[in-house]
């Protein structure tokens, strides 16, 4: 490859149909196996017909190939990358060492194993805002704080809207804490078409800290939600735990690896499809819809807001009945003006 700038290369002729054919054999590894090889005589087509041939751009080609492979999969976790500099190996890890798992234990308790923020908000309602969703051999114990802290509350709002994702598991262990131990529920199976393997999960019998049941809970997503965060959420709205509250979701539920295409190019290849056992289908592509759709500037009024509604209708005791009311004309004026600036920002010239 000839160098263009520092950040681009410039393909040769042959370079670039070298790329463009381990692309289509990488493909062989993708989840969906229809739509690989409907993908994969669309690139041979366009070889034929020199379609690519005034692509000499090492970032353009990328660019032109993400699009063409998502466009053609309907799948936004199919993407191709350019590097400029040579990447690394990118062949799965062995299992990791005793230090390493360490260190990346002591890596994520900087960060509280992503639980950023426990809160009880006026009316008696639990916040937990999650940024992202650790394993639970790292952030097990910390959970189990934050449900013994939520114990008392009447509803729960959870913030999914930083979260791009994380451990499988840890959704089981979170979902664990807002159903019944038993019978046991069936949240999800994972198939692995490289190994024909379901893998599947469920419930959790027995947890460190109060199971929170028979109480509202609201989740917080928007665009920026993905993954296994998706997967929490659209659990359960499936099984109605739960009222999704947002943005529609990234659209990401085909869990993949990286391949490497030689020195600068690799592509993320979705290996894996999540198979939730209500749907018997997924949220990829389209993102967890929510139950309530409010710009994500609002989420978390209009769920306090609901939540307050809910508990008014129920409250017997007369002092939190006056709470209540006072947090929810709090909440309401806030909400007002959330709206307003929301207004004012999308109507400002250059917006």
């Amino acid at each position: 490859m000839s160098p263009a700038s520092s950040s681009d290369l410039i393909l040769t002729e042959a370079q670039r149909r070298d790329l463009l054919t381990q692309v289509s054999k990488t493909l062989d590894a993708y989840v969906l196996p229809e739509r690989a090889v409907a993908i994969q005589q669309d690139i041979q087509q366009r070889l034929a017909d020199d379609g690519y041939s005034d692509i000499t751009s090492a970032q353009q080609l990328a660019h032109t190939l993400t699009v063409q492979l998502q466009e053609l999969s309907q799948d936004p976790q199919l993407r191709l990358y350019f590097s400029p500099d040579p990447l690394p190996d990118l062949a799965p890890r062995a299992q990791p060492t005793p230090a390493e798992l360490a260190q990346e234990q002591h890596r994520s308790s900087l960060r509280n194993f992503d639980i950023n923020r426990l809160e009880r908000l006026g009316g008696n309602i639990g916040y937990l805002g999650l940024y992202g969703l650790e394993a639970p051999e790292f952030a097990g114990d910390t959970l189990a704080a934050a449900f013994t802290f939520l114990a008392h509350t009447d509803a729960l709002v959870i913030d999914l809207r930083h979260n791009s994702g994380g451990s499988p598991a840890m959704v089981a262990l979170l979902c664990s804490y807002l159903l019944p131990p038993y019978p046991a529920t069936h949240l999800n199976d994972l198939y692995w078409r490289d190994e024909d393997r379901t893998q599947q999960w469920w419930t959790i019998p027995h947890l460190p800290a109060p199971r929170y049941l028979e109480k509202p809970v609201y989740l917080l997503v928007h665009a920026g939600t993905g993954s296994a965060a998706e997967e929490l959420a659209y659990t359960l709205q499936q099984l109605k735990r739960a009222t999704v509250v947002g943005e529609a979701t990234q659209g990401s539920a085909h869990p993949g690896r990286g391949f490497r295409l030689g020195d600068h190019f690799w592509m993320f290849v979705p290996t894996g499809r999540t198979i939730n056992p209500i749907s018997g289908t997924n949220w990829n592509g389209t993102g967890v819809i929510p139950d309530v759709k409010v710009p994500a500037e609002l989420a978390q009024s209009t769920a306090q807001l609901k939540a307050i509604d809910g508990l008014l209708g129920a409250a017997q005791d007369a002092a939190l009945v006056r709470e209540l009311q006072q947090v929810s004309a709090l909440v309401q004026r806030k909400l007002n003006q959330q709206r307003q600036d929301l207004i004012s920002r999308l109507t400002q010239p250059g917006s």
